[in-house]
């Protein structure tokens, strides 16, 4: 098994690495004058199980070219198989033709992998879970929500926390995180008047008195979570936090939590955390390399993954 990295997320990437005690493979990932990518493999991969590692995080065109790249290197170099391994699956949210005219990306770049060479792919929370079928290669999509509820746990007592989907599309998620933690679901229902802006409209659920734990796969610009949890404030509720899996927290995004009624805004490192991220006074980052490492090693050792979340 040999893992290899893209610009991406090298330290998730190295602390990947340091789980199954192996170092990174040896590859150089370099701009022609005019931003051409250049990839050399710099070590022999013939006949190895190869796992590349990059989330296609902004900028999302250079690290996906990155990634395709890789896989068409180390197929010509006679890889026996190629993971890619994408903890952020970018262009997830462009599942399905929101209008006339317009694409389906998520599919698009289902078909650029899968054409590159790849022969399976790793992702986690996935958007919209049918974006699995997207792919003609075996798929597996690996869940936060165990990682999340433990974190929960050692950080909060449960007795009075009430989960929180931010919208209707979200309450499977919030359930099963409900579940592990044996607390009540509330909703909160919005009416999206225009893209980027959202307006919170009710809160379906009795919130009054509880610590509400927000959760969802993607934060992007944060308007959507600070609505929410003014929201919940307003309707009793003792304190906020929110777990997202994706901190993509572009733009202000990032002193909008900062100014917002969230206590703690807890994302995971699936995309490397910016120094403003890092230097937030109430964003906090769980690390996902132990459950990708893990399911790495399954992987290559043909054990079952989906059991880790038994």
């Amino acid at each position: 098994m040999k893992l290899f990295v893209g610009n991406s997320n090298r330290s998730l990437a190295e602390s990947i690495g340091k789980y199954l005690e192996l170092p990174l493979g040896l590859a150089s990932v370099k701009r022609f004058a005019d931003q051409e990518i250049f990839v050399e493999i710099q070590e022999n991969v013939r006949g190895e199980d190869c796992f590349v590692i990059q989330s296609t995080s902004y900028p999302a065109n250079d690290h996906l070219m990155e990634l395709l790249i890789m896989i068409d290197a180390l197929r010509r170099a006679s890889a026996r198989r190629i993971t890619a391994v994408l903890p952020y699956f970018g262009y997830a949210r462009q599942d399905r033709k929101a209008g006339g005219r317009t694409p389906i990306s998520a599919k698009l770049v289902a078909n650029l992998i899968t054409e590159a060479g790849a022969d399976r792919v790793m992702t986690m929370d996935l958007h919209a879970g049918q974006i699995q079928g997207f792919f003609d290669i075996p798929t597996d999509n690996l869940f936060a929500v165990p990682l999340l509820a433990r974190d929960i746990k050692e950080h909060l007592e449960t007795d009075h926390v009430m989960v929180v989907s931010p919208d209707v599309g979200g309450v499977v998620r919030a359930r099963a995180l409900a579940k592990r933690l044996d607390a009540p679901l509330a909703i909160v229902d919005k009416r999206r008047e225009k893209p980027g802006e959202s307006e919170v409209m009710n809160i379906i659920g009795d919130v009054k008195g509880r610590h509400c734990i927000l959760i969802d796969d993607i934060i992007d610009s944060g308007g959507t979570l600070c609505n929410a949890a003014d929201a919940l404030m307003a309707a009793g509720a003792k304190g906020v936090r929110a777990y997202i899996t994706h901190g993509v927290l572009s733009g202000g995004a990032v002193a909008r939590i900062a100014a917002s009624s969230i206590e703690e805004l807890v994302i995971t490192d699936s995309i490397e955390p910016t120094k403003a991220i890092r230097e937030a006074r109430n964003i906090r980052v769980v690390t996902i390399a132990t459950l990708l490492g893990e399911a790495i090693s399954r992987t290559t050792t043909e054990q079952s993954v989906s059991s880790l979340f038994d």
